[in-house]
């Protein structure tokens, strides 16, 4: 991962909430909100919570006592976590780097983690980290994404924008998203970690968008792409952005578009 994969700053934020969010990350926050809430924490740590998609889908499911730590190390996506969340005197929110949690030992029963473990420089540390804060037989929910052959609207945007800048392609969705996807080497760095229990099911949906422009704009403008566009073509990501549209128009259609997405959920015990 290079340092710009980290950057969700300026405009990020907002468009990755308001348009990425919907278009693929609310199912799986669904099913794993419900995968935490079924064991009835009174206490749970979210890592790398992003703009809250998560916690919008767990929060209701928990008990009115129970105690919900929101996490993440980007300050203004968590900005955006806690304005979409309105008040709930159960959360505490807080920013904090998965390597290294500003935790007790053993202070929860659940940690869970939405796409997050991908930008993990040190993914074993960062287990470790979970493992650590977790009581014992505490449960570790996360997921990450298949590979690009797997999810049709980041695998064609990454081979578009390969086309304009044949030179230095974006490698962003390829790198990091999706970059972490074989379940042998999640598992056997969980195991590394330490813990003692680990499950993994693959779960694969339908992404859609309302037109080929808005998937355009979701990836091109509303993840780190943008920043590798724009380091290429300072004053090209509108032009960059219409042409990857036009691509995905040729591939899927005009008007509402359809495209698979594939993701691993990790169940991980202490």
């Amino acid at each position: 991962m290079v340092e710009s994969d980290k950057h969700f700053t300026g405009a990020i934020p907002d468009l990755y909430d308001r348009l990425l969010v919907p278009l693929i990350f609310r199912e799986y926050a669904s099913d794993l909100a419900a995968r935490a809430a079924g064991l009835k924490p009174q206490s749970l740590l979210e890592i790398a919570a992003g703009t809250g998609s998560l916690t919008r889908a767990t929060a209701p499911l928990l008990d009115e006592n129970a105690r919900i730590v929101v996490s993440d190390l980007n300050q203004p996506m968590l900005d955006v976590a806690m304005i979409k969340q309105g008040r709930d005197d159960r959360i505490a929110w807080q920013q904090a780097d998965a390597l290294a949690l500003p935790f007790d030992a053993q202070a929860f029963d659940v940690v869970t983690c939405q796409f997050g473990v991908m930008f993990f420089p040190d993914k074993v540390q960062a287990y470790r980290e979970a493992l650590r804060v977790l009581k014992t037989g505490g449960h570790y929910f996360f997921n990450v994404w298949d590979g690009l052959a797997t999810n049709d609207f980041a695998r064609v945007i990454t081979e578009t924008l390969a086309d304009i800048f044949p030179n230095d392609p974006p490698r962003f969705m390829a790198r990091t998203p999706h970059g972490y996807s074989d379940t042998e080497i999640i598992r056997a760095q969980l195991d590394e970690a330490g813990f003692r229990s680990i499950a993994i099911e693959t779960l694969e949906r339908e992404s859609k968008a309302t037109s080929a422009e808005q998937a355009a704009v979701t990836y091109c403008q509303g993840t780190p792409l943008r920043n590798e566009i724009e380091e290429r073509n300072p004053s090209g990501l509108e032009a960059t952005t219409w042409k990857v549209a036009e691509i995905l128009r040729k591939r899927f259609g005009t008007g509402v578009i359809e495209g698979r997405i594939t993701a691993h959920v990790v169940t991980a015990i202490s």
